[in-house]
């Protein structure tokens, strides 16, 4: 069986992302720990580069796991802590059409604050070559609330393989575990929800 890719994306840019996407990191490599072959492929990029981010929205893998500030005051954007780097999704969605090749993986986990709303499901459609499992915040988080909900989707990912069942419903059925073990491990609601998001017409138009 071929090791599953994860396409880590640190777009925070600051110590208190780098702690986060660490602990991600180790979660991923605990998780290939005792194995003959590799489980998970890690891909990870943390760069200022414009071009080297947008290769790494449209990259090939299982999961693209964005860590950034979200924001959506114009348009729905990833953002770095000192605002210098900014990825709108419109902006990805036209360097998508222009190359023909859009955001292609089973699962992305948008983690920065308030992704999960509207106004970002409509944005990542336009960005979308295939039927995808889209788990963004309703909420404004910080490193525990991502830390926690992280290990246990990535712990029901790769430990229950999911067999007769398509990418990206393996990835919902371990997003929706990971929110059931948030709440109850914290005695709270979970910020992180789980949705599956089709291409929009235009897309399709584009890059179908």
């Amino acid at each position: 069986m071929r090791a599953r890719r994860v396409s880590l994306l640190d777009l925070g840019l600051d110590s208190s992302f780098d702690a986060a996407m660490t602990f991600v990191q180790s979660t991923l490599q605990n998780i290939n720990a005792g194995s003959a072959e590799p489980v998970v492929d890690i891909d990870f990029v943390r760069s200022r580069d414009p071009g080297t981010v947008l290769s790494a929205f449209t990259g090939s893998c299982d999961v693209l796991h964005v860590m950034a500030h979200g924001d959506h005051t114009v348009t729905p954007t990833f953002s770095s802590t000192d605002g210098n780097v900014e990825i709108s999704l419109e902006q990805l969605g036209e360097t998508a059409a222009g190359q023909g090749q859009g955001i292609s993986t089973s699962a992305i986990i948008a983690d920065g604050c308030k992704t999960g709303t509207g106004v970002w499901q409509k944005a990542v459609r336009d960005c979308l070559q295939g039927d995808v499992t889209y788990i963004g915040t309703s909420a404004i988080i910080g490193w525990h609330e991502s830390g926690v909900f992280c290990s246990a989707f990535y712990g029901a990912l790769f430990r229950n393989r999911g067999r007769g069942m398509a990418p990206t419903e393996q990835a919902r059925d371990a997003a929706e575990r990971a929110i059931k073990a948030y709440t109850l491990l914290t005695d709270k609601s979970c910020p992180f929800k789980v949705t599956t998001l089709k291409p929009s017409q235009r897309a399709r138009m584009l890059l179908g």
